[in-house]
């Protein structure tokens, strides 16, 4: 069985390495995101595997015209291939889940620099500025905690995050029995007008689209922190930047950004970025910007690697393959 993988890179090799021979795979590799002009490198592959780089409707025609039948990203979000088309031609569609804590446990930390002022902590430690005038920060314990999701990354955020002694909201479509014993279900509405901090991990998708707009930031408390580990688009980022500049958000700590697709995971030291948002966001003292890396563990590399190519190998045998996009 073959199995081609696009956007190989040097600390997935063992993982690749371990499942080729666990699973008898033959593994062709490119370093590069597939493109028009190299989709003809997986001539013969039925199975690709894929990260986080648009799969639009004319290079999924091209991929299927060379045969691909199923396509892995080794990410837990799809929004970034364009499903319907995929259907329309045949093409399947997997993702790889991976560890929860890496995501969680990242975010836990984007709340506590929050809280600490930790950007402009950094900043003045690099200029040799050991005053501390506008460095005080605030503790966790005692604030209400807004958690929008308890997926598998929230549920372990909101296990891992209790024992700071805050006080934690949940919104989810459907209410998690086994979380009641940390948390209150409430509406949206309750969610935004009573936390102090509101943290994002639901997926993006027509719903959940511009979640956080306008409407939702004039409904929250007045310097109230949000943290975003999980996709850009659902915050509106004119709307965010309206309610930061307001006072209405007191700061913001943003793993992913609305626009950041091509900017992101590529060196642009000293370039232009031509992405006004993120410029204008990147400059305000009480936002932080880290480059999507939440997921970016050991623990998850392997978990990426080894579900894909699982999902890739179910796929071709026909069985249950829990990984495929229904």
């Amino acid at each position: 069985m073959k199995v081609f993988v696009y956007g190989y890179r040097k600390e997935e090799a063992a993982y690749f390495s371990a499942c080729a021979k666990a699973m008898q795979l033959e593994i062709g590799t490119c370093a590069q995101r597939p493109t028009l002009e190299n989709a003809q490198l997986c001539q013969g592959y039925e199975c690709i595997s894929v990260l986080s780089t648009p799969i639009d409707a004319a290079l999924l025609q091209k991929l299927q015209e060379v045969g691909v039948r199923f396509l892995s990203t080794r990410t837990v979000g799809y929004d970034h291939i364009d499903l319907a088309y995929a259907r329309k031609i045949g093409i399947h569609i997997g993702n790889a889940t991976y560890a929860s804590e890496s995501v969680a446990d990242y975010t836990i930390m984007l709340i506590l620099m929050a809280l600490r002022k930790m950007k402009l902590i950094l900043q003045s430690a690099v200029s040799q500025d050991y005053s501390f005038d506008a460095v005080l920060g605030s503790n966790l314990k005692g604030k209400t905690l807004g958690v929008i999701g308890t997926g598998a990354i929230g549920q372990t955020l909101i296990r891992h995050i209790a024992g700071f002694d805050c006080r934690i909201l949940a919104y989810n479509p459907h209410p998690r029995k086994e979380m009641e014993q940390y948390v209150t279900y409430v509406d949206l509405n309750t969610l935004y007008q009573n936390s102090d901090i509101i943290t994002l991990h639901v997926p993006l998708n027509d719903a959940t689209y511009h979640l956080l707009n306008e409407a939702a930031f004039a409904r929250m408390k007045p310097g109230v922190i949000i943290v975003n580990t999980a996709r850009g688009p659902l915050i509106d980022n004119t709307a965010l930047i309206a309610a930061i500049e307001s006072g209405k958000v007191g700061a913001a700590a943003l793993d992913v950004v609305e626009g950041e697709t091509g900017i992101y995971y590529n060196r642009r030291k000293g370039k232009i970025l031509k992405q006004h948002d993120m410029a204008v966001l990147n400059s305000f003292p009480n936002v932080l910007l880290t480059p999507h890396l939440a997921f970016l563990t050991d623990d998850s590399y392997r978990d990426m690697v080894t579900h894909s190519m699982k999902s890739c190998y179910l796929f071709m045998h026909g069985e249950e393959n829990p990984w495929l996009i229904q």
